[in-house]
């Protein structure tokens, strides 16, 4: 058999240009991290604000009230059952938000840029062993649709401070995002089936 012919270097050159371009897309990557830092720290001080109206200071009542657009016939001089929901819900918005960035840094970045080595790792997620653009976007879908119904429940908690304008659009926004995930789970799985068991 004859020998493959060989490309001369020059003519790789190009693709190789295109395939080390995909490092262009770290900084994105170091910028989301950066994001990340930015989530912790609004976390631990809406959190440290809570602790602290606990506790009846005014200024940090003052402040999350402020922070979650609670507003009420009356002037509020301590924690209610339903601000303390709303910051909660405020907080867990957080968490929800950061596992979103954290899917999107480890996941693209292992799928688009290049590979961790994490196979042997005690902490690899679970999702990570079988991760791709495909399972990444529904993942991604899903994750969204639960930052979703956490904005929809703060809203409907505190409806009185919107008008009906706000929540009609909030929640077709939602039923929206909860379609949008469907079909994608669902075009997902017609092109990739799952394969069958030979076995019976």
């Amino acid at each position: 058999m004859s020998d493959p012919v060989k490309t001369p270097g020059s003519t790789r050159a190009l693709p190789n240009l295109i395939f080390a371009s995909r490092w262009l897309q770290l900084p994105l990557y170091i910028g989301l991290i950066a994001a990340q830092a930015i989530y912790v720290f609004h976390f631990w001080v809406e959190l440290v604000h809570l602790i602290e109206a606990a506790f009846g200071n005014q200024n940090a009542l003052a402040a999350l009230i402020k922070s979650i657009g609670y507003k009420d016939g009356f002037e509020v001089t301590a924690l209610n059952e339903t601000i303390i929901m709303l910051v909660v819900l405020a907080l867990i918005d957080v968490v929800m938000i950061s596992n979103l960035l954290i899917m999107v840094i480890v996941g693209g970045y292992e799928t688009f840029v290049s590979r961790m080595h994490l196979e042997n790792h005690p902490d690899q997620p679970e999702w990570l062993s079988h991760v791709n653009a495909s399972v990444l976007k529904v993942k991604l879908a899903t994750a969204i649709i639960g930052i979703s119904s956490i904005h929809l429940l703060k809203t409907f908690i505190n409806a009185a401070n919107y008008s009906e304008q706000v929540l009609m659009w909030q929640t077709i926004i939602h039923v929206v995002f909860l379609l949008s995930a469907m079909a994608i789970a669902a075009t997902d799985r017609i092109m990739h089936p799952v394969a069958e068991k030979t076995d019976h």
